[in-house]
């Protein structure tokens, strides 16, 4: 699935990619800002980094990346906020995407007015289901009427999206930047990466970034499955295919793909060796694309589909969808966003045993994984008074109350015995209503959260699985040399070029076009964008460092 994927849910829990028409209609005011290149602007401070005190985990991180590990709730809470960011007065608009169902209305959802009541504001939420968010952010981008505070998630890189920002939403540098930041020190505890991933804009600090761990996104798979059909971690490319295979009899599918997962290819084409999008070294951009070893992933992954081993619908079914095949055991696997595992599980239902996939190995190279950028997207404000904005960044504050305090559980799990009750081990596990009413369906942890643990009420089994998987993936991880970089082309360009390639990637696996056509293909891509947009960010990252 693609790098925006993260799937996206990434959190999240679906896929999204940017279509070309996005923001074409965009006036030229709400798209005029200007260039928003960093190469010769002096760049603000990143915040300070002061990482929050909270329980000791269970299971230990690493500097690499490997995220703490709790196979228990901690047994005492904490207060992580004396006083309520409003005063009970004031009310806020704000939009996020949502890969789940649309929320009840603020008057009959216990969650959303108790997380109003906490926040001492009225947030008046709109949330764009992911199959509806590159329209919707057309419309909202070209319009006058901007809601207070908006994230750009999902892993959607919009055309003039940063010319949007910084025309149209408040510089937040002199509330963030260095030790500014320790007004609002949940805000200090998200890690300095995550900053980086998002990046500045013309050397300034326009957005906050939620923060995510490093590992991307991962091929979640059915595991009982899987071990039928003779699956092993580390297999051979060749013996997973056979497995594959093995593994769609019964008119079951091995692979499940959506209308924005493409087949899975960024995860297919960096177990091939390619690059993590763009790689920039010694003075020379290299993107994935145009590599050995990505048509070498194409021709890999057509000979799947030739075989039955992706869902016949992969290019039609969305990944809401997808998920209720997956749950079903229809389809034995599916890639999504990291952050999507506990909502898988829950979906499971103890049916069979969840578990993540480890590369394939493809002789002559050495496995890779895919980087995250550090964060599912970011969130602006909208330009207002000193004093407005300050309100923004204390509900945003509160928002990324860290793990162990009464705020996060509030945020993440409900009211306890209305959303969730403490089972017999002391975890929060949802009731039939905190299914519902919850933050899936509305969203607060996609406007800001805290940085995550590897922590799962009432499945510590699959704590233990996914952090003895980050030990053998983290090692594995390539960084995408882009992210954080700006490029005036990538910018206006982005949504044609991610166009190029899934059409073109789709067509090849699906087999309406010969792997031959792809050189064709990538000639388009360069043409359009991607030659340009190679030397922008070759002048930016050398700015840099």
């Amino acid at each position: 699935m693609s790098r925006r994927t993260l799937l996206r849910s990434i959190a999240v829990g679906g896929a999204a990619l940017a279509a070309p028409s996005v923001l074409t209609a965009c006036s030229t005011d709400s798209g005029s800002g200007g260039s928003v290149s960093n190469a010769g602007k002096k760049a603000v401070p990143w915040p300070a980094y002061k990482p929050a005190e909270g329980p000791a985990p269970d299971l230990a991180p690493t500097a690499e990346g490997v995220q703490a590990g709790y196979t228990k709730y901690p047994e005492k809470l904490v207060r992580a906020i004396s006083e309520k960011p409003g005063d009970g007065k004031q009310k806020i608009r704000v939009l996020t995407i949502t890969y789940g169902t649309p929320p009840k209305p603020a008057g009959r959802n216990g969650y959303w007015q108790a997380v109003n009541e906490a926040l001492g504001v009225e947030v008046e939420f709109t949330v764009v289901p992911d199959a509806d968010f590159r329209a919707k952010m057309s419309t909202l981008m070209s319009g006058d009427d901007l809601p207070d505070m908006i994230n750009f998630g999902g892993g959607y890189v919009l055309p003039r999206e940063s010319q949007f920002v910084k025309s149209r939403c408040a510089d937040l540098s002199e509330h963030l930047s260095g030790d500014a930041v320790k007004d609002y020190p949940h805000l200090a505890n998200i890690p300095t990466y995550a900053w980086e991933g998002m990046g500045r804009i013309a050397g300034r600090i326009y957005g906050l970034p939620v923060e995510r761990a490093k590992v991307q996104g991962a091929m979640f798979i059915n595991r009982e499955a899987f071990d039928r059909a003779g699956y092993r971690p580390g297999m051979s490319a060749p013996d997973f295919r056979a497995m594959a295979r093995e593994a769609s009899r019964g008119r079951k599918s091995a692979l499940g793909a959506s209308t924005v997962g493409f087949f899975g290819y960024l995860y297919h084409a960096m177990w091939h060796g390619a690059p993590n999008q763009w790689r920039i070294k010694g003075g020379k951009v290299t993107d994935m694309y145009g590599t050995d070893a990505f048509k070498a992933a194409l021709e890999y992954m057509a000979k799947l589909r030739q075989d039955g081993s992706y869902n016949p619908d992969a290019t039609s079914i969305s990944q809401v969808d997808l998920k209720t095949q997956f749950y079903n055991g229809t389809v034995r696997s599916m890639t999504d966003g990291w952050g999507a595992a506990v909502s898988n599980a829950q979906g499971i239902k103890d049916e069979f045993t969840l578990d993540v996939a480890e590369p394939y190995a493809v002789d002559g190279v050495t496995p890779v994984y895919q980087q995250n950028r550090g964060c599912f997207g970011y969130t602006v404000i909208k330009k207002a008074s000193k004093d407005r904005v300050k309100l923004m960044l204390r509900v945003l504050n509160w928002l990324a109350s860290p793990f162990g305090t009464k705020e996060y559980e509030l945020m993440h799990y409900g009211v306890e015995g209305t959303h969730f009750r403490y089972d017999k081990a002391g975890d929060p596990v949802a009731t039939e209503l905190g299914l519902v009413d919850s933050r899936t369906n509305l969203p607060f942890p996609y406007l800001m959260d805290a940085p995550q643990p590897l922590y799962y009420p009432g499945f510590p089994d699959l704590t233990k699985r996914l952090h003895a998987w980050q030990r053998k993936v983290v090692p594995m991880l390539v960084p995408d040399d882009h992210w954080g970089l700006m490029s005036d082309t990538y910018n206006r360009q982005s949504a044609t070029m991610d166009q190029i390639i899934t059409d073109g990637v789709t067509a090849v696996v699906a087999g309406r076009k010969k792997l031959s056509d792809w050189d064709g293909v990538y000639k388009k891509w360069r043409s359009q964008g991607g030659e340009q947009s190679a030397e922008e960010f070759l002048e930016e990252y050398e700015a840099a460092h």
